[in-house]
This record gives structure tokens, sequence and C-alpha cells, in this order.
């Protein structure tokens, strides 16, 4: 198997050295740019496993270069910011990140995000298929595909485990902690708020598709995937 291949974009030189030494040490191939303009060429062009994309920098900010690459890809995308305001998280998640690192990190914990997010982007390569099917909806966790109503949509990695974690145990009601530990596993350092993030783009895609089933928000509780 090829080593997977991570984009690394900071305009300070000595965190991309370091990243980059971590990284591949760890067995990963790095492909290492100082600017946001560079860093969506590559990222369109070159097709990297995985960015970790900082915010400040040059010519295009991160906000702008990871939107523009939601537009034509759902590579996972890993944000490090200087910045710790929880308005910086929200906003990487709502353009489409899938993780967040904030400054200064330990460089062990760069790669550890790195390889759980791989990990939960990457096809199940066991036989049996991950597929959950309900009135006009297809959840597929083996080939990460969400198709309503006949058609395939795009969906980042995280926001299809997360829909297909509860539609796997339709009404059962879970805690956006237990979310956070079962869907993004221990390695994830985030928030709650997080949660609430990935099911406001989920119901966007899935809002009024169905009279069947719908996601609910338990009030005081968290989130389940209601089946009547």
């Amino acid at each position: 198997m090829s080593a997977k291949k991570i984009l690394i974009v900071d305009d300070d030189i000595n965190i991309c050295e370091l990243l980059r030494l971590y990284l591949t040490k760890e067995g990963f191939d790095t492909v290492v740019c100082n600017d946001g303009e560079t860093a969506l060429k590559i990222a369109l062009e070159n097709t990297p496993d995985l960015i970790l994309l900082d915010i400040m920098l040059p010519k295009l900010d991160g906000w702008q270069v990871c939107r523009a690459i939601r537009k034509e890809s759902n590579v996972p995308i890993i944000m490090t910011t200087a910045k710790g305001e929880t308005f910086d998280k929200i906003l990487g998640l709502e353009l489409g990140a899938d993780d967040y690192v904030t400054k200064p990190f330990d460089a062990k914990e760069v790669v550890a995000r790195v390889k759980a997010v791989l990990r939960r982007s990457s096809p199940d390569t066991e036989n049996n298929i991950k597929e959950v099917k309900f009135d006009k909806l297809v959840i597929n966790l083996t080939n990460y595909e969400l198709i309503v109503n006949g058609v395939s949509v795009d969906t980042p990695p995280k926001e299809l485990e997360l829909v297909y974690h509860l539609a796997s145990n339709p009404n059962r009601v879970y805690t956006r902690d237990q979310l956070l530990d079962e869907v993004w596993g221990f390695d994830y350092y985030g928030d709650s708020r997080t949660v609430d993030v990935h099911v406001k783009r989920l119901r966007e895609k899935l809002e009024g598709v169905s009279n069947e089933w719908s996601l609910k928000t338990v009030w005081g509780v968290g989130y389940k995937f209601e089946v009547k």
C-alpha cells in the first residue's frame, strides 16, 4: 500500500519543518507550502489524502482555501490556528473542516489527529458492507456514500459517520458527549458544540426528505434518529 500524502500548509517555515519531520517518521509522504493560493492549487491538482491547513496565510487565508476545496473535494482537512476562540473552531467546521488543532500544539498530538481522521475517512476493507437503509435514504459506510432520494450527496466523512451511527441505532437518544466519544473517538479533544455543527449540516441535506424518519433534537439531552 502506498504511503498517504499529507499537504502541510503554514506560513511558519519552522512549524512546517517540524510537522514534516514527525509525519515522515510515521511513514507519510509530505508536501509543504506556505501560502493559500499555492495550497489550493496543490490540493485540487495533486489530491492529497489529508490537508493540515493554517488559517492565517498570505494570498488566501485558510477559510477561503477550505471553502474552495469543499466545492470540489471531500479530502479530510484539519485546521490549525493560533486563535483559541470557539468562533474560529465552529466557523472551520461550518466550512467543512474535519478537525482543528490550536497552537501551540504538540507535534505528536497532530500526528495522532492525522491518523485518527484518516482512519475514520478510509473505506472499510472488510467484506461485510456497512450500510443502513430507510425510506429515500441509504447510508453506506463502506464506500462513504450518502444517497438521498436516489442521488449521491457529497458528505464529509465525519458527517457521514455521525448519521450512520445514529441511524444504526434508531430511536436511541445520544448525548453530545456520547457522540463525541463514540463517533469522534477518545483521541478527539473538541467540545460538544462540534456535534451541533455537524447535525446542522446534516439537517440541511436530510430535512423534509421523508415522513418516516427524521434527525431529532431531544432538548436538554442530545440527538436521535427517529423512525416512525
